[in-house]
C-alpha cells in the first residue's frame, strides 16, 4: 500500500491571494521572512484580507533564509503566547518551512527538535491550529509538501523534517507574489524544482499517480525557466505552476540523493552557505550518471529526455543528452557547474569561496551524513561511503563519472 496526500485545497491565480477573506476562525499568525512580503504590499494585503474574514491578527517576521532551530523554537513561543486556530505561512520556503516545525511545537510543546529528525515521526497535528501556506519563490513547493528543512547551526547541519502531518491544509499559489523575485533567486528555485521533479521521477517510491505531475514539471520548467529568469511575466506564471506539481510528485515519491548531498554540504563550510538550488544544479547531472548504473533508472532518465524533446538512438545517449542539457540550462542561468567555480551569491566565479582545504577535511564526515540523510532511502542507487566521496569530488571538481 501507498499513500498520497496533498491540500485539502489549492486556490491558483492571480489574485488568489483574496482567499484568505474565506477562512474561518478567530485568530491568525503570519509567518514571514525578510521585508518583500511587506516591501512589495503582499503582507499588508494578507492581514487586511485576515481581519476582512474576522480575525484577530499577529506577526512573527525575519525568518531568515536556511531557518535555524532558535527561531522556531522563538516562532513556536509567541504562537503559544498568541494562541492562533490558523497559522499563515507566506514568502519563500524558509518562512514557509519554519512555521511547519513551530506548528509541531506549538502544539507539543514538550516535543524535542531531536524527535522530529526520525521521518515520519510527527505527533498528531490540527489540535489547536490549522495551516494555510503561500509562496512567493517558485522552487520549494513546500506549500504543497510534507516536508521542511530546518538548520542546525550548531552543528552545520541541515535537516529534512517530513511527515505527512505538515502537509498544509489550504496553499495559495498565487503568481503576482513570484514575479518580484529577482533573477538569481528565479535561477536557483527554478533549478531546485527541476531537482525535485527528476528525483522524484527516478525514486524507489515513484507511482503511477506522481509520474505525470513530475513529467510534466520537467517539461514546463524546461520551456519556461529560462524566459522566467529573462523576466517574461506568463512564463514567470507557467513557473509557479510547475515548481507546485514538482512539489505534488516529490512529497509522495520523496527524492534522492541530490538532496542528500545538498542539504548535507549546504552549511558545512566556514565559507558561506552552497545555497540550496544551486547545490541542487550542480550536483544534479553528476547524480544522474551515477545513478544511470542502474538499468531501471537509466530507462527512466531516457524518458525524461525523450518527453522534453531530445534525441539520442538509444538510452545512453538520451541519457547523455539529459545531462547535457541540463548543464547548458545551468550556464545559461549563471549557476556553476562545480563546487571549485561556486562564487557568492551562487553565480559563476573563477574561484570558489568553498575553501578547497576545508572541503577535503571535512569530505569523510559530510560524505557519511548525506548518505545518513532521510533523502537517500529512496535513491535508486545506495551509495557506498568510497562511492559518496568520490560524488562529492566530483561536484567540487567537475569531474566524470566512471563508477
Amino acid at each position: 500500500m501507498a499513500r498520497f496526500t496533498l491540500p485539502r485545497d489549492l486556490y491558483h491565480g492571480k489574485g488568489s491571494l483574496e482567499e484568505l477573506k474565506n477562512l474561518k476562525g478567530k485568530k491568525a499568525i503570519v509567518v514571514v521572512g525578510g521585508g518583500s512580503m511587506r516591501r512589495f504590499g503582499f503582507l499588508d494585503k494578507a492581514v487586511s484580507y485576515l481581519k476582512e474574514a474576522g480575525m484577530e491578527v499577529s506577526l512573527f517576521e525575519n525568518v531568515e533564509p536556511d531557518p535555524s532551530v532558535d527561531t522556531v523554537m522563538k516562532g513556536a513561543q509567541a504562537m503559544r503566547e498568541f494562541e492562533p486556530d490558523w497559522i499563515v505561512a507566506m514568502g519563500g520556503g524558509s518562512p514557509i518551512d519554519a512555521a511547519k516545525a513551530m506548528w509541531a511545537f506549538y502544539e507539543y510543546p514538550e516535543t524535542t527538535f531531536e524527535d522530529l529528525i526520525t521521518p515520519f515521526n510527527f505527533p498528531t497535528l490540527r489540535t489547536k491550529a490549522r495551516f494555510c501556506a503561500i509562496p512567493s519563490t517558485s522552487g520549494t513547493a513546500t506549500e504543497v509538501t510534507a516536508f521542511s528543512v530546518i538548520t542546525d547551526y550548531s552543528k552545520g547541519i541541515k535537516y529534512p523534517l517530513a511527515d505527512f502531518n505538515i502537509t498544509p491544509d489550504i496553499a495559495i499559489v498565487d503568481p503576482e507574489l513570484a514575479e518580484t523575485m529577482p533573477q538569481k533567486l528565479t535561477a536557483h528555485t527554478g533549478m531546485d524544482a527541476m531537482t525535485h521533479a527528476v528525483e522524484a521521477y527516478v525514486s524507489t517510491l515513484h507511482c503511477d499517480y506522481t509520474d505525470p505531475l513530475a513529467l510534466h514539471a520537467i517539461k514546463m520548467i524546461h520551456e519556461n525557466l529560462k524566459k522566467s529568469y529573462d523576466g517574461d511575466i506568463k512564463a514567470r506564471e507557467a513557473m509557479h505552476n510547475a515548481q507546485c506539481l514538482a512539489g505534488m510528485a516529490f512529497s509522495n515519491a520523496l527524492l534522492g540523493i541530490v538532496h542528500s548531498m545538498a542539504h548535507k554540504t549546504g552549511a558545512a563550510f566556514t565559507g558561506d552557505h552552497i545555497i540550496h538550488g544551486a547545490a541542487n544544479a550542480m550536483y544534479l547531472p553528476k547524480v544522474i550518471r551515477y545513478n544511470a548504473k542502474n538499468e531501471e533508472a537509466k530507462a527512466r532518465y531516457a524518458e525524461i529526455a525523450r518527453f522534453i524533446g531530445l534525441e539520442g538512438k538509444d538510452d545512453e545517449e538520451l541519457v547523455s543528452a539529459l545531462i547535457s542539457e541540463l548543464r547548458s540550462m545551468n550556464t545559461a542561468l549563471n549557476i556553476p557547474l562545480s563546487i571549485k567555480n561556486y562564487g557568492a551569491g551562487g553565480v559563476i566565479a573563477s574561484e570558489s569561496i568553498i575553501d578547497e582545504k576545508e572541503f577535503l577535511e571535512k569530505l569523510p564526515e559530510v560524505a557519511r551524513l548525506a548518505i545518513s540523510d532521510a533523502c537517500t532511502g529512496s535513491n535508486p542507487r545506495q551509495p557506498s561511503q568510497e562511492e559518496m566521496e568520490k560524488l562529492l569530488l566530483a561536484v567540487y571538481y567537475d569531474r566524470e563519472i566512471d563508477f
